[in-house]
């Protein structure tokens, strides 16, 4: 495809990626009261907390949208919250699920959350199924739109056929990369941040799993690599962070993309590599569209509305209702079988 040229301006003085990274964190706010929340209950003894935003009781099928939140998110983040709002605004219910340990209780094994756990999103994606939806989207933010790209393009082939379509913001498509970005002195506010966070669940496993978990020296600890090697590979089955990061970056498997997908990266997110922005690619690729506003900074693209409904939600849900009308309303059985994985 070729690569599409961005409607996004940012308003007057707010165009720095700095600004458009952190301003929404501190002064965006949206209404949570209306969520219901499901526990889904998983194969090997954990949970996964679903919130739903549903339109009003109609007769006829949606399409759902099943949103996937960033690292040390959650499903009442403001810019999860406007995506579901602008889904049910036309006419789509709309999904927000919680990594494990995000829903705000601590899951019940060791393990977590990581870049590449596809099965916890194919679970989700086999459950909506179940549930009767037919036409689903999927829409995810940094570390969760990568984790859409990865599930889209690594297991394509087990992936329900209900699943029409993936956009995906502001995501570290080359986790290598982007950690190196993370770990730069200028992006020191972001790293010191996710690291605290981070810290506060492990220190809870530590409490309940202390044969396998320790946070002595955790303060130590001071970017993504040490983390990674000391607790993302070994908890899930990688050999150290590097092997982590190889088997997790969507850039290894956005060739494999089978459905309409859009990314949008801006160029001045300062998560993001060299290697997060492939123009190559996406002009050899049938289904990858790829968009590279200017400014945006990360999950950001600040838009100035008295009901604070940002770009990034608008332009989420023109690419859904784009495919809505280009497929056809049936589609075969799709697939219910578990997803299987080289390291969980």
């Amino acid at each position: 495809m070729p690569l599409i040229t961005s409607s996004y301006t940012p308003p007057p003085a707010l165009a720095n990626g700095y600004v458009q990274s952190i301003l929404p964190t501190l002064v965006r706010r949206l209404p949570s009261e209306h969520l219901q929340r499901e526990r889904l209950e998983l194969g090997d003894g954990d949970f996964l907390d679903l919130d739903w935003s549903r339109c009003a009781a109609s007769t006829q099928p949606r399409p759902l949208v099943i949103i996937s939140h960033g690292l040390e998110g959650h499903s009442r983040r403001p810019y999860v919250l406007g995506v579901a709002r602008q889904a049910n605004r036309q006419g789509f219910d709309a999904l927000a699920w919680n990594f494990r340990a995000c829903s705000g209780e601590p899951n019940r094994l060791p393990r977590m959350y990581h870049s590449g756990a596809t099965e916890d999103l194919h679970a989700v994606v086999q459950h909506a199924v179940a549930c009767g939806y037919q036409r689903i989207h999927l829409v995810g933010f940094s570390m969760g739109g990568n984790l859409s790209l990865v599930y889209a393009g690594r297991e394509a082939a087990q992936m329900p056929a209900a699943v029409r379509s993936v956009v995906a913001f502001s995501v570290p498509c080359d986790l290598h990369g982007s950690a190196l970005q993370l770990a730069k002195r200028r992006n020191r506010i972001f790293m010191w941040r996710f690291l605290r966070d981070l810290g506060e669940k492990m220190r809870i496993k530590a409490q309940r799993f202390p044969q396998l978990i320790s946070v002595d020296g955790y303060q130590n600890i001071r970017n993504f690599q040490q983390f990674d090697d000391r607790y993302t590979a070994p908890l899930h089955g990688f050999r150290d962070a590097l092997d982590y990061w190889q088997q997790s970056s969507s850039l290894n498997y956005l060739a494999e993309l089978k459905v309409p997908t859009l990314l949008v990266n801006a160029r001045n997110d300062p998560f993001l590599s060299a290697a997060c922005f492939p123009q190559q690619l996406a002009q050899q690729h049938e289904f990858l569209h790829l968009e590279i506003p200017a400014s945006g900074g990360h999950v950001g693209f600040i838009r100035r509305s008295k009901d604070q409904t940002y770009w990034m939600e608008l332009r989420a849900l023109e690419f859904i209702a784009a495919q809505e009308k280009r497929v056809p309303a049936s589609l075969p059985d799709a697939h219910t079988q578990p997803l299987t994985t080289s390291a969980s």
